[in-house]
């Protein structure tokens, strides 16, 4: 290959990375005003709407609340206690634990008291066996399956198989709600008929003082991995989803937290077993399935009903997270291919598929191509070293302002960290995230696209604390 023809190659990727970065950041910026207006419009709805007085209405939705668990010992107890104390009227909280290898089982049960008895189970959805269900009379909400190990996917439709309720809401054995969260996120299906899911606002407990499964009090973790992703949240959370769900285009409701409508859910064949993203892959299949039936829905996200999870604070811990989501992410896309840029599926095959495959799937091999052959183009002698600088700081800059953007529509909404020592700090990890975490977190997500068939069906495991041991002060 001749030296004029490498040159030419690196000029012309060169001009891709400068569009696709210009296209991007104003995907982003876009995202960013179209979530500040649907937030103002939520806040002055909610200002003037007197949800508490659901908590007590005999009309609100029962819902089923699918904990799937394994080997989940440190926190699941903890869990479980904070599910049982939420204010809402009719709720089931349904464990199920798929084979765990340490003491889960042994915890629920006697943390409980459960016995065992015999329950007829409907399979809806076929899973792995269950091998007994516990109750106790004292408790009627609770209902914990043990059944043989198959997944999360399988672990969720099982719940399914022994739920009692039209609605049903999965939450991780790691995570806990806030007290109103059932009301808030149970709202959208009473409000319009036609809504089949409904996602949450996740968001991180590290560094905040957790007793008895709730919130005393919420602060900022001491781990710099951590404070990375709670600007990382906000930005994913309060302008991606936000923005997504302002033009009804979304295309992920996060596995940590969202309700749905049990006979939409079943419809469709329940959570897919042969995929670590079944989260995405739920939400992608209802939209496949209602799009090409030509059937009227709504998928939402509500940004109030808070669910606050543990994040990872090792690198290798958050290297394995990282990696899962960009091969659930691809074996997703994969799976439902023929809606890329498909009119027949509407805005989810014209805008929100395709922008998922070129900038989520995509984006990061070109992002790390950009970081090998611009500085070739550099060393060739093709390449204007006053216009790369100033590229370079306006790109920069942008994320910058982007990130700054969701902590502000933070602090203007829910106001989650009122105090300006907090802000500040927040704002210095937005400005800091681009200056190595986000290029550690695109090798991340590089090695999970050049391991997707080897690792596709290896969920992996992150490493967690007790909640009430270190009151999550990490």
């Amino acid at each position: 290959m001749s030296a004029s023809l490498i040159k030419s190659i690196i000029i012309n990727f060169n001009y891709i990375i400068i569009y696709y970065v210009l296209v991007i950041n104003f995907i982003y910026f876009v995202q960013l005003i179209l979530a500040a207006f649907n937030l103002n419009d939520y806040m002055k709805r909610i200002r003037y709407s007197d949800y508490k007085k659901y908590i007590v209405s005999s009309n609100m939705i029962p819902i089923s609340i699918l904990v799937p668990a394994y080997n989940e010992e440190e926190t699941i107890v903890e869990n479980i206690k904070s599910l049982l104390a939420l204010n809402y009227p009719l709720f089931e909280v349904i464990v199920i634990n798929d084979g765990s290898k340490d003491d889960t089982l042994k915890k629920v049960i006697e943390a409980f008291e459960l016995k065992k008895v015999d329950q007829p189970v409907r399979y809806l959805i076929k899973t792995n066996k269950i091998k007994a269900i516990y109750r106790n009379i004292d408790i009627p909400n609770l209902i914990l399956v043990d059944k043989e190990n198959g997944g999360k996917a399988d672990a969720l439709n099982a719940g399914i198989n022994v739920s009692n309720y039209p609605v049903i809401a999965s939450i991780d054995a790691d995570s806990i709600l806030e007290s109103d969260s059932l009301v808030r996120v149970v709202m959208p299906f009473i409000e319009d008929k036609k809504t089949i899911a409904v996602g949450g606002i996740v968001r991180i407990a590290n560094g905040s003082t957790i007793t008895r499964g709730r919130v005393i009090k919420i602060d900022l973790p001491k781990s710099r991995i951590a404070m990375f992703q709670i600007v990382e949240y906000l930005r994913a959370f309060l302008t991606g989803r936000v923005g997504w769900d302002s033009i009804n285009s979304l295309l992920i409701v996060s596995g940590a937290f969202g309700a749905f409508r049990k006979d939409a859910v079943v419809e469709v064949g329940g959570y897919a077993k042969n995929t670590i993203g079944e989260d995405m892959e739920l939400i992608v299949k209802l939209h496949e399935h209602f799009l090409r039936n030509k059937r009227d829905y709504r998928i939402k996200f509500v940004p109030d009903p808070v669910c606050w999870s543990q994040a990872p604070e090792r690198i290798r811990d958050l290297r394995g997270q990282r990696r899962r989501w960009q091969i659930g992410l691809m074996d997703s896309l994969f799976k439902h291919k023929r809606m890329f840029f498909n009119p027949k599926y509407k805005k989810i095959g014209l805008i929100a598929v395709p922008y998922f495959w070129i900038f989520e799937m995509f984006g990061p091999i070109i992002e790390i191509l950009g970081y090998i052959l611009i500085p070739l183009a550099y060393m060739l002698g093709v390449l204007n070293l006053k216009y790369f600088i100033l590229f370079l700081a306006a790109s920069i800059l942008y994320g910058i302002l982007l990130s700054l953007g969701a902590i502000l529509l933070e602090e203007y909404t829910f106001n989650k960290y009122p105090s300006l020592k907090q802000l500040l700090r927040l704002s210095l990890y937005g400005v800091l995230e681009n200056f190595g975490y986000r290029q550690m977190t695109t090798l991340f997500r590089v090695e999970g696209i050049i391991k997707f068939r080897k690792m596709k069906h290896n969920w992996g495991k992150i490493k967690r604390h007790s909640f009430e041991a270190k009151s999550l002060k990490l």
